[in-house]
């Protein structure tokens, strides 16, 4: 039974545990303490993270919904088979990033280019369909974006729907069965039935169908116990690291995400406050007070 205790000095709360109420930290407090720990990101920093070498570029990106704007001047590099993840405080336009490069926002100022070396294409006005059928742009939601009354087998032939023709789909998931033995076990079944690191796998498995080059990966820990939280990284260092994927994070569990990814970026209020690598993210302490919860 939860115990009601004097919380008039600061010292502990109604609960299952004892709190330190002063420890406890507004969102408000949040952004405000990060955007006071804010540094100067130049674009040569942003560029020397990418190894000098980017694949996918944001060029001071204006963009939102509606007439908002969420983004502020906003630059990106991440280079070819790198791993970067977003963190920041509630609403300091993570998704929207991600969103901005697929094509879910309106764009007001500043590009979205891909490629390798010169050779980059301007990508911003195109839509979600043009990206991931033409440039290898896949973005995988947040939790519960399957089809709960579909079968496993029929949530991977939804992720093909691009594809010329319905056998192409067919083919796509058969390698996915093949790669993923849990879900080959499962492909009679219903989604709804599955697991939350079951649904998890397939909601990536089905990203994958149409063979992408880059992963917008909207909080993959979301929801999941532990064990299957570890399960969805290993997933993805897999992709990365033996696949050859790009892969650009949101991730609200901040010391997860960053232990995975080979760069980070503290977004507060639409910019970027903090850029560097991910074990340099790690161990910056205004960085692990904040969001990692040290």
């Amino acid at each position: 039974m939860a115990e009601e205790t004097d919380t008039s000095a600061g010292k502990k709360a109604v609960g299952h545990h004892d709190i330190d109420t002063e420890s406890v930290i507004s969102v408000e407090d949040v952004n405000r303490q990060a955007k006071a720990m804010a540094e100067p990101v130049s674009l040569e920093k942003i560029s020397g993270l990418a190894k000098n070498d980017p694949y996918v570029v944001i060029e001071s990106l204006n963009a939102g919904y509606g007439k908002m704007e969420i983004l502020h001047d906003f630059n990106l590099q991440v280079a070819r088979q790198q791993s970067l993840c977003l963190i920041g405080p509630n609403g300091a336009g993570k998704s929207t990033i991600l969103h901005s490069v697929f094509g879910f926002t309106n764009i007001f100022g500043g590009k979205i280019l891909i490629g390798d070396g010169d050779d980059k294409l301007d990508i911003t006005g195109l839509s979600a369909s043009e990206k991931l059928k033409n440039f290898g742009i896949a973005y995988i939601l947040q939790d519960k974006s399957v089809f709960p009354n579909m079968t496993v087998e029929e949530n991977l032939w939804m992720g093909g729907y691009l594809m010329e023709k319905p056998e192409m789909a067919k083919e796509a998931a058969e390698k996915i069965f093949t790669k993923y033995s849990s879900l080959a076990e499962r492909r009679t079944h219903q989604a709804k039935v599955l697991s939350g690191g079951e649904r998890r796998l397939l909601e990536i498995s089905r990203a994958l169908v149409m063979e992408p080059e880059i992963l917008l990966v909207d909080e993959p820990s979301i929801g999941l116990e532990p064990r299957f939280i570890d399960m969805v990284f290993e997933i993805l260092d897999d992709l990365q690291n033996n696949e050859g994927k790009t892969i650009i994070m949101v991730e609200q569990n901040a010391k997860k995400g960053l232990e995975f990814a080979d760069i980070g970026y503290v977004l507060v209020a639409g910019e970027t406050a903090i850029a560097g690598l991910g074990d340099e993210l790690l161990e910056n302490p205004e960085v692990g007070r904040l969001f990692l919860g040290g």
